[in-house]
């Protein structure tokens, strides 16, 4: 029940909505730990705009408080929520088709590799890349997956194999590439007038970019 004018009450709740900070928003008077309830920042914020950042600001602290939802992590960029669903470590997403991982940040579902190995992140917002072990900045200190300071024993006969497999793995991506990129033109193809249809093709070039990421 403490009281503070609208206009105080307008440029504290805008701060903090525009600092990303709103969740954990309180009463402005100090040493209370009241919390503003959404009817009551609807009714103190007039801009339409700082109501949208509101409300994707609840919406994400719903999603990272739900141990079953995650953000699709297509480094392209996509806004789609998606629900864990089974035992399964991956889910694709229903609007652009990438496919992430529930138990780790890696930016892409890795099976059959462990989440353990995955130990180069890099930041989809801006493109930071961090060790997951130490999480300490990639550059200059690692080397390759397996080149880190938390794990260099484990490195040290680990490195020569996977460099073997690394090299595969390339090969397989770049194959993968090209499936998908195949996939896309006899797509586009397809949608030429007076063309036959070509959805087996279609249905193959999915089958080969599948079993190029296995």
């Amino acid at each position: 029940m403490h009281y503070c004018c609208k206009l105080c009450w307008n440029e504290y709740l805008t701060t903090r909505i525009e600092q990303n900070m709103v969740v954990n928003c309180t009463c402005p008077i100090s040493e209370c730990r009241a919390q503003p309830t959404t009817a009551f920042i609807c009714s103190i914020v007039s801009s339409e705009e700082i109501i949208a950042k509101y409300e994707k600001a609840l919406l994400r602290g719903y999603v990272e408080c739900c141990s079953n939802l995650t953000w699709c992590t297509n480094p392209q960029g996509c806004d789609q929520i998606l629900l864990k669903d089974g035992l399964g470590y991956g889910a694709a997403c229903s609007k652009c088709s990438w496919i992430s991982c529930f138990n780790c940040n890696f930016p892409e579902a890795h099976y059959p590799a462990s989440c353990s190995h995955m130990s180069h992140m890099t930041c989809a917002k801006c493109n930071h890349g961090f060790c997951w072990r130490c999480l300490k900045p990639w550059r200059p200190t690692h080397k390759d997956y397996y080149n880190c300071s938390a794990m260099v024993s484990k490195a040290a006969w680990q490195k020569k194999c996977f460099q073997d497999y690394n090299e595969r793995c390339t090969f397989h991506h770049h194959a993968r590439e090209f499936a998908r990129s195949l996939r896309n033109r006899v797509s586009s193809i397809s949608k030429m007038p007076k063309i036959r249809t070509l959805t087996f093709v279609l249905d193959a070039c999915k089958v080969l970019e599948q079993a190029r990421k296995v």
